[in-house]
């Protein structure tokens, strides 16, 4: 408010007034009581108004009725002759004319009610009316609302002819009401009385103007003040009647602008206010808010006539740089004005667009002298633009900052609903059509309006998000990229400059310009061109300045500034940067402009121009501009470099300056000369070890210069060479088996390198000369030989994989891949061969020197390497090229060798002995996979091969007898080599033959030319010859039937045996008691790990040595396996989630080698188990199971015998409990790379992290898969318990269903059977066959077990339904046959088929009408179940809502719960009912089945409503939803409705859940309304005794009454709105007959309490057109409550200290929803004008409440004075600015006294309420309403709704 309220504020009244009673209300009963005393003749003339009232009491029911009643009562006033002016029973009188004014009535009825009330003014004359008027006008103020043509002249007769010749004094309480009741006369501005009503609106002006003498202060109220201040509150408050009030206004409203002065702007400082008439001082005066406020609702009303008139006012009579809008006001009521004008832009009218630019834009500047000539003048552009220049100084000067302040208020608005959020958006757009004045809004509120869209999008949903972008996306289109970008640009450098205050504000800069460019569109052709070039060049400069200056930037920022640098970059084209034809000189001048001088000119074209082209030039040309930018990232690129620089910082700058120098191409050369120099200095053999973000960045500049231009490469052969080689020393460093982090990296870089360089192969030279260093003996001696080995593996299996990948994405379809997946694949161009071959031969020596780690290693990396069939070709591929070899024709039986061949050269075959050498070697000691290879991969293709592709060792075969063939001349020394030749290929003959697969050479027939080649061999090559011969006679002798028996074995390492041959009869021999400990400490040692593939076929090896005595060694050895496998994969995620890259020890090799030998051990115990069961079992008979679980009735009187362990089960347990540790770390390796259970991942290291987590996933996966097929229950179970310890939030359960999805061995069909025989397993095992029982080894309950399966059955997807339906129908049907022993999962088995039958839904697999009927069936009779099986008695104890609403933590507890909460369950299933039972009579017999046995006894409970909780009301609540015409649940909610106690209820699930409870109850049931109401009975004195029978039966009768009244009211908050409106009429006849009652009747008045709260609740919950008949009865029951607080009242007794409360409650919230016809009684009860804050010195307190403050504050003692000011002080309601509302002032201050003193209001003594309540309560109403409603605020519906529950549904 513009003014103090406290400086004309007077509570009480002035000293000298003499007055000390409130006289108005007592002068008149005292007359009429004086008058009844000594006139005889006025005691007729009473009796005669009484008779003729007392027709009232029957009735009315046709409209000739109340004629009838009006005539009477008229000829009964017309018999007064006594020149007294009083009315008998005036009051009386007053309201029953009101009633007869009732809208629904017929104009005839109003006529006669008007002239009625036309002759009790006549007679009673002007004072009385003037003291009369509270009780007249009520009645006569809503009349034009709904009057008649014909009524109007009537009515307006009475208005000029009476109410307006009354005193000032008089009309001035009643004034807001009085305008308030002529303006709907004048919404209609052509009907007849329009300028009639206009006129009585100026006498009323005239009326209640002030006189001179009475002014006190000119400044704060002269002349019409007080009515113009009055007409806006009208204006403000009343929206149905604003269209009136702008009529009026129009007309005579003054002005407030300054004489018209067309083509000058005057500033602020002189204007003056001196210039404006009387009539606009006095409209200001004393509240000039009252106006912006008034023209604030006009623009904001939701008709478009009002909006489109209060801007044309706002034009003609207040504009712009009005003194009043400048100078008086204050800058908040100005941005409050400017903000609803400028919000009609949203309805998109032009109309309302119109006038509102011609307010902010001012008037048209004046002509010159000359303006009359009409001849066009060359300058007409020129006087268009300096017009344009005019308005936008007018609106810069005075409506700029107002109209921003308000936009960034509307921005920061904190609200979360979406339109809310938009608004700004669409405001600010709509803005930008008028350049004047959106292009000076715009920079100012750009920032903060996407700051806000941004932060609503971190708390908001995608789609409420989605919703508010679109309306910014547009706003942000119609923006100037000029503009965007300069605030961008700003954004970034700023944000990087170090004078910046704040860390925090700087990264919040950065994010919003990485929001912006993310979420916006940004692909204009000028942006892409222009701005995103200059804002790259200004982002690196900032950078670099940083740099070059030492300041370090937080990391923070400056990754977020590399990302937005790598979008740009990405984004821009190459003609933004670069020209087809550019000039030398001007790329090498632009080299040389300083850095500084390039900011300063950015900054100048974004800060002068606002960087529009139209305005000014770029600041740069294409070429200089795409030169700095590739100077500036070389130079940022050097700098990471350095020793200093930071690795992510290298990695994004290379790929920048990679990208860059793609699109620009350096023009001069001077970047490649820096970068040549920047690499000789890095890769120098000086410098230390780069990190590897390093390496990537040096390799990704080098291969973006070699590739930018294809034709002509920056760097030469020569120099390339000097980068290349250091760089591969660097790499291999990082290929280390101990440092796994980078390995997937390292291989791609080097590829890479190779594909720049491919043509010269300098990456295989470069590794091949590391490996001959590291191999030589000077290198020998200071390390390990092998370690070049191993890293060459490394290299090898990853280049491997980049070639599989690159073969699948040329493959015809794309397979679904699992768990993280390689990204990127760089296959080296050539094949595989040009970069492995040299370094693959140089290893392949190594396993000449035995004895070496080299050799050991190799040795066994060659026998388990999948890609062998690759090393192969390397070395078949060189061999096919040899001339001796060629030169030879294949070898057959048919066709013998010739032996008279030319010999070839010596160099020939030296080379053939060097490959076959390789080869014999791999052969020596060869893997059963060795051999496979061998057997099954093709050989290297041949020119002269015809017919099939032969196989490895075939084509090996045919080689080697070539090489047999080659003779050489007899004792030459020099052909020496050739015996060693001949021998080394008989050898090979020989190992070919001694493997597994050599029954498939058996059609060679190669034993034939062996034979021959004897005849011509050396004794030496004859005995390996005669070995080889002999090894394939076996192979041509051997029967057929052994080897395929043995090509047809399973390759599945772990197997279910059912049914084995005897064990060999033969013990095995018993070993040594020290082998446990050396296995275990071969597994355990940290020094073996590097080779593990030793011990683990040392342990394949050993086991079938002792295979009877395993199970004794077997625990330990696998507690120490799973140990270290555990402790291993804690490395490995150790590895991976931290920054470090060292390590000493190889965990992923090391995890893969542990895992296979405990596959390989629990392999062999459990076929030994097997086994062993096999033989104890072979003599019993077979049993026959039938149904699911077998044999039941056999099961259950089968003999104990049976029952009894067996030999085995000791070694069973043993290896089941390995078998549960196994699952257990099988499970969290393949959850690692999956779910990420451990936490985050080191993103350097992304895709080795990938690579490794999917190996180990793979092997995990595999092993898990033996173990389920071998063992399913068991496995099954302990993923289960795994399951039940984690909680809903974490991500193991979500694991756990996921293994269970992907796992072939734990396919549905396979899982629910074990689930099945799990559960039964523990609730009855007698019954089940001995073969599917659990060793219940597993911590598992039941409940636990059928909790898993809901959620299980949950997660698989519907079309699974047809592999489990006949297992789960018969399951239930077992269960069902015998319930008893399930009874604590019946339960949950109810909610389980009701998952069924949603799944079931979904599909139509089978016969769907029949399955659904027995699904229905089954589901019907396990409710039964439940309820037969289980005692119901849980539902009567108070304690179980409190039990309901503790939160559980683990599944386990979940599934306990739930074990007993069968209302949850019902809960959740009672929706789906349709689906699951279709039929409706089925739905309706399971409704009345859950009513009968749950929610009927909880009703009826002896604790009721201590037993009641949330999820029983929500199970009730579905119920009624779902069989609205059930008769069993509206009976249990009758029952319950009807009970006392239900008024008990705890509030919050009163609000929450009863009340959608009895709105479904009425409106599936429309008579409960009508049956309430006729238990209501009319208060009666009939047949009243006196004593204590007669006390009791009152207070009955009241009790019953006052339940009935919380009832219907709590019926009515329930219900939607206007739901009760038929009813409507029958509540009132009801509340009417019960404000009769005393406090003697019966009822008593003692009810007047539940009577207000029915009445808030019906004005909470009706709409106001529909309660017109009710407000003269709160009327005057609100009048006579209020009046019992007077000392002299004579109706105290009718109302004790909750009837007060409930009465004042029912005037707070009238005065907070404020209806528009409670405003024409308002002034009755409080101060509704500007007089509530600006009170008059000789006025007296004109309303209910400052009388009764006024008596009771002048009869209060000293005592209450104090006891009251502490309240009095308080501030009942939160200030919002943001949001204002009106909220209730009386329930926070009954709060705070209550919490105070700890005691109920309405158990004070009724002075202490009156004092510290009652009293300070109506002091201060007036003030606080006034203070609202200027506020603005809306009314706090909810609130009002919340207190009418509390109070009717409590009986406290």
């Amino acid at each position: 408010m513009a003014h103090d309220p406290s400086v004309n504020l007077q509570i009480f009244s002035p000293t000298a007034s003499g007055r000390s009673s409130p006289s108005p209300r007592a002068t008149r009963n005292i007359a009429e009581e004086a008058l009844f005393k000594k006139d005889k003749s006025f005691r007729r003339y009473a009796a005669g108004i009484e008779r003729a009232l007392a027709l009232w009491d029957t009735a009315q029911q046709e409209w000739a009725d109340y004629i009838s009643f009006l005539g009477r009562l008229l000829k009964a006033l017309q018999s007064h002759t006594v020149e007294s002016p009083t009315i008998p029973h005036s009051e009386t009188v007053a309201l029953r004319l009101a009633q007869c004014l009732n809208p629904v009535l017929p104009s005839g009825v109003h006529q006669k009610a008007l002239e009625v009330y036309g002759y009790i003014f006549s007679i009673v004359g002007k004072d009385a009316l003037a003291r009369d008027l509270n009780l007249y006008f009520p009645g006569l103020a809503p009349v034009l609302s709904f009057a008649s043509l014909s009524v109007r002249p009537l009515y307006l007769s009475i208005f000029e002819s009476y109410l307006l010749k009354l005193d000032p004094a008089a009309l001035r309480p009643a004034l807001k009401a009085i305008i308030l009741s002529i303006l709907p006369g004048l919404e209609e501005e052509t009907s007849e009385d329009f300028e009639r009503m206009v006129v009585i609106l100026d006498k009323l002006r005239e009326a209640v103007k002030s006189h001179s003498d009475e002014i006190v202060d000119a400044k704060s109220e002269s002349g019409s003040s007080h009515f113009w201040q009055c007409f806006f509150l009208a204006a403000i408050t009343n929206p149905s009647r604003r269209q009136g009030a702008l009529a009026f206004l129009v007309r005579r409203l003054p002005k407030f602008g300054l004489p018209t002065r067309r083509g000058s702007i005057t500033t602020q400082t002189s204007v003056t206010t001196e210039t404006l008439s009387a009539e606009a001082e006095s409209a200001l005066s004393p509240e000039p808010g009252l106006l912006i406020r008034c023209f604030e609702a006009g623009l904001s009303d939701p008709q478009l006539l009002i909006q489109r008139g209060f801007l044309d006012l706002l034009v003609s009579h207040l504009p712009l740089d009005s003194p009043i809008l400048q100078q008086r006001i204050s800058k908040d009521d100005l941005e409050r004005l400017v903000a609803a004008a400028a919000s009609v832009v949203s309805r998109r009218d032009m109309s309302l667009n119109r006038r509102l630019w011609a307010w902010f834009l001012g008037p048209e500047p004046s002509a010159g002298r000359d303006g009359g000539d009409s001849v066009v003048s060359p300058m007409q552009d020129g006087r268009a633009a300096d017009v344009s220049t005019h308005h936008a100084a007018f609106f810069s000067e005075f409506g700029l900052r107002a109209l921003t302040q308000s936009a960034l208020k509307m921005i920061n608005r904190p609200s979360m609903l979406p339109v809310d959020r938009a608004r700004p958006f669409r405001v600010c757009l709509s803005l930008m059509d008028r350049w004047e004045v959106g292009g000076l809004v715009v920079p100012e509120i750009f920032l903060p309006a996407l700051q806000s869209i941004q932060t609503y999008s971190e708390i908001a949903t995608k789609e409420q998000t989605d919703e508010v972008m679109k309306s910014a996306s547009v706003f942000f289109d119609g923006v100037e990229s000029g503009l965007i970008w300069g605030k961008l640009i700003h954004l970034v450098t700023t944000s990087l400059d170090q004078k910046h205050p704040s860390v925090q504000h700087q990264l919040g800069q950065m994010k919003l310009a990485k929001f912006v460019l993310s979420r916006f569109n940004l692909k204009e052709e000028e942006m892409l061109v222009y701005h995103m070039p200059l804002m790259i060049l200004a982002t690196l400069a900032s950078l670099n300045r940083n740099l070059d200056k030492g300041i370090a930037v937080q990391s923070e920022v400056r990754d977020l500034s590399f990302e937005i640098l790598d979008s740009l970059i990405q984004i821009i084209p190459s003609r933004s940067v670069r020209k087809e034809q550019s000039d030398q000189d001007d790329a090498t001048m632009a080299t040389k402009i300083p850095r500084e001088d390039v900011l300063q000119q950015v900054e100048n074209f974004y800060g002068e121009g606002q960087g529009s082209l139209d305005v000014s030039d770029p600041p740069f040309g294409t070429i200089e501009l795409g030169q700095i930018i590739l100077r500036e990232s070389t130079h940022m690129f050097s700098r990471s470099l350095q020793p200093e620089g930071h690795n992510s910082t290298s990695e994004i700058s290379s790929r920048n300056l990679s990208n860059l120098m793609a699109k620009i191409q350096d023009g001069n050369g001077s970047a490649v000369n820096d970068l040549s120099s920047l690499f000789s200095q890095v890769l120098s053999p000086q410098r230390t070890q780069l990190p590897f973000p390093q390496l990537v960045a040096i390799t990704t500049v080098v291969s973006a210069l070699q590739t930018a231009r294809p034709s002509k490469p920056y760097i030469i052969e020569a120099t390339l060479a000097q980068v290349i080689h250091p760089l591969i020393t660097h790499y291999w460093f990082y290929l280390s088996p101990l440092m796994p982090k980078y390995h997937v990296e390292a291989v791609r870089c080097i590829l890479q390198l190779h594909t720049i360089s491919s043509s010269n192969r300098m990456v295989e030279s470069a590794i091949s000369s590391i490996i001959v260093d590291e191999t030589s003996p000077s290198h020998l001696r200071t390390s390990d030989s092998s370690d070049c080995g191993r890293r060459f593996a490394i290299f090898w299996t990853h280049t491997m994989h980049e070639l599989s990948l690159q073969t699948e994405k040329r493959g015809s379809a794309s397979r679904r891949s699992s768990g993280t997946g390689v990204a990127h694949s760089l296959a080296p161009s050539g094949g595989f061969q040009p970069i492995l071959t040299r370094p693959l031969l140089l290893l392949l020596d190594s396993l000449a020197e035995e004895g070496t780690e080299l050799f050991a290693f190799v040795r066994g990396w060659l026998q388990d390497l999948p890609t062998l069939s690759r090393v192969f070709e390397i070395i078949g591929v060189n061999i096919q090229s040899l001339h001796c070899v060629a030169e030879k024709g294949s070898l057959t039986p048919s066709q013998p060798v010739s032996f008279l061949s030319s010999r070839p050269k010596s160099v020939d075959t030296k080379e053939c002995l060097y490959y076959l050498r390789h080869i014999l070697h791999i052969l020596k000691r060869p893997s059963h996979y060795t051999w496979a290879t061998l057997a099954e991969e093709p050989g290297p293709s041949s020119k002269e091969a015809s017919g099939g592709t032969p196989t490895l060792q075939e084509w090996l075969l045919q080689i080697c007898m070539k090489a047999l063939s080659i003779s050489g001349s007899t004792g030459d020394s020099k052909e020496s080599h050739l015996h060693e030749l001949h021998q080394t290929a008989v050898t090979i003959v020989h190992q070919v033959y001694q493997g597994p697969f050599a029954h498939k050479l058996r059609d060679l027939e190669l034993e034939v030319p062996l034979m021959a080649r004897l005849r011509s061999a050396g004794p030496l090559l004859q005995s390996l010859l005669l070995s080889a011969i002999l090894s394939a006679l076996k192979v041509r002798t051997e029967d057929r039937s052994d080897y395929k028996s043995t090509a047809a074995a399973p390759r599945a390492r772990i197997s279910l045996a059912l049914s084995r041959e005897s064990a060999d009869a033969e013990s095995s021999p018993i070993p040594p008691p020290q082998l446990i400990d050396c296995l275990k400490y071969g597994f355990s040692s940290r020094e073996s790990r590097l080779v593990l593939d030793d011990w683990v076929q040392f342990l394949v090896e050993v086991l079938p040595m002792f295979a009877d005595t395993i199970f004794q060694g077997l625990l330990p050895l696998v507690e120490t396996i799973c140990k270290q496998i555990k402790s291993t994969f804690e490395q490995l995620g150790e590895m991976f989630s931290s920054s470090k890259a060292e390590s000493n020890s190889a965990p992923e090799s090391t995890l893969i080698s542990l895992i296979n030998g405990l596959e390989q051990i629990l392999a062999k115990a459990h076929d030994q188990l097997v086994a062993q069961e096999s033989r104890i079992t072979a003599n019993k008979t077979p049993e026959q199971p039938q149904g699911f679980f077998g044999n039941m009735v056999s099961g259950v009187f089968s003999s104990e015998s049976n029952q009894t362990r067996t030999p085995t089960a000791n070694s069973r347990l043993t290896v089941l409990l390995c078998f549960q540790d196994t699952v257990r770390i099988c499970f969290s390796i393949w959850s690692w790379g999956g779910y990420n259970i451990d936490g985050r991942q080191d993103p350097t290291s992304a895709a080795s992290f990938g690579y490794t987590s999917l190996r180990m996933r793979n092997r995990a996966r595999r092993i898990l898969e033996h173990l389920f097929a071998a063992e399913a229950l068991e496995c099954l179970e302990t993923l289960c318990v795994l399951w039940a310890n984690s909680t809903q939030e974490q991500a193991q359960a979500t694991a756990v269903m996921g293994l269970l999805n992907v796992l072939n061995g734990a396919k549905p069909k396979h899982t629910i059977p074990a689930i099945f025989n799990a559960v039964y397993s523990r609730t009855n095992p007698g019954a089940l066959d001995p073969n599917r029982m659990s060793t219940l080894t597993s911590d598992l309950a039941d409940i636990d077990l059928v909790t898993f399966l809901v959620d299980y059955t949950k997660s698989l997807e519907d079309d699974a339904m047809d592999e489990i339906w006949s297992d789960c129908t018969v399951f239930l049907r077992d269960v069902l046959a015998n319930p008893l022993p399930h009874r604590q999962i019946l339960p949950s088995l109810l909610e389980f088929t009701a998952v069924i039958g949603q799944k079931v839904d979904n599909t139509n697999f089978g016969e769907q009408r029949k399955m659904r009927k027995e699904l229905a069936d089954l589901f019907t009779r396990i409710l039964t179940a439940v309820f037969t099986t289980r005692s119901m008695g849980f539902l009567q104890e108070p304690v179980q809502a409190a039990v309901t609403e503790q939160a559980s933590i683990t599944n386990r507890s979940i599934s306990q719960k739930r074990a007993t909460d069968v209302v949850t369950i019902l809960t959740s299933i009672v929706p789906q009912l349709s689906i699951i039972l279709v039929d409706n009579d089925r739905v309706m017999t399971a409704v009345s089945n859950i009513s009968t046995n749950v929610v009927g006894p909880t009703f009826r409970a002896k604790t009721f409503p201590d037993n009641l909780s949330k999820p029983m009301l929500d199970l009730v609540h579905q119920l009624a939803r779902i069989a609205q015409s059930n008769k069993f649940w509206k009976k249990d909610v009758s029952d319950a409705f009807n009970d006392s106690r239900f008024f008990n209820s705890p509030l919050p699930l009163l609000q929450s859940s009863w009340l959608p409870i009895l709105a479904q109850w009425t409106h599936s049931d429309k008579d409960r309304m009508p049956e309430l109401l006729s238990r209501l009975s009319a208060p009666t004195t009939a047949g009243i005794m006196f004593g204590v029978g007669a006390t009791s039966a009152r207070q009955e009768a009241d009790r019953r009454t006052q339940l009935t009244l919380r009832r219907v009211a709590l019926l009515v908050l329930a219900a939607p709105e206007d739901t009760f409106t038929p009813n409507l009429a029958a509540i009132t006849e009801k509340i009417v007959e019960l404000l009769t009652a005393t406090p003697v009747s019966s009822p008593s008045s003692i009810t007047r309490s539940e009577v207000f709260i029915l009445i808030r609740s019906i004005v909470v919950k009706t709409s106001p057109v529909h309660i017109a008949p009710l407000w003269p009865i709160i009327n005057r029951e609100l009048t006579n409550s209020l009046s019992s607080l007077l000392p002299d009242a004579d109706n105290k007794e009718s109302y004790n200290n909750f009837g007060i409360i409930q009465a004042c409650k029912l005037l707070d919230q009238l005065v907070v929803l404020d209806p528009d016809d409670f405003q024409l009684i308002q002034w009755l009860f409080i101060t509704d004008t500007i007089d509530a804050v600006y009170k008059p010195h000789s006025a007296f307190p004109s309303s209910l409440t400052d009388e009764i403050t006024e008596v009771l504050s002048a009869s209060e003692t000293p005592s209450s004075h104090q006891r009251s000011s502490s309240l009095t002080q308080l501030n009942p309601f939160p200030s919002n600015k943001d949001d204002p509302k009106r909220v209730l002032f009386l329930d926070p201050l009954i709060e705070a006294l209550e919490k105070e003193e700890g005691a109920k209001v309405e158990e004070m003594a009724r002075r202490e309420m009156v004092d510290r309540v009652i009293r300070p309560f109506l002091g201060r109403l007036a003030m606080v309403s006034f203070e609202e409603t200027y506020a603005g605020g809306r009314p706090d519906w909810e609130g009002c709704w919340s207190s009418c529950v509390k109070d009717a549904g409590s009986l406290e």
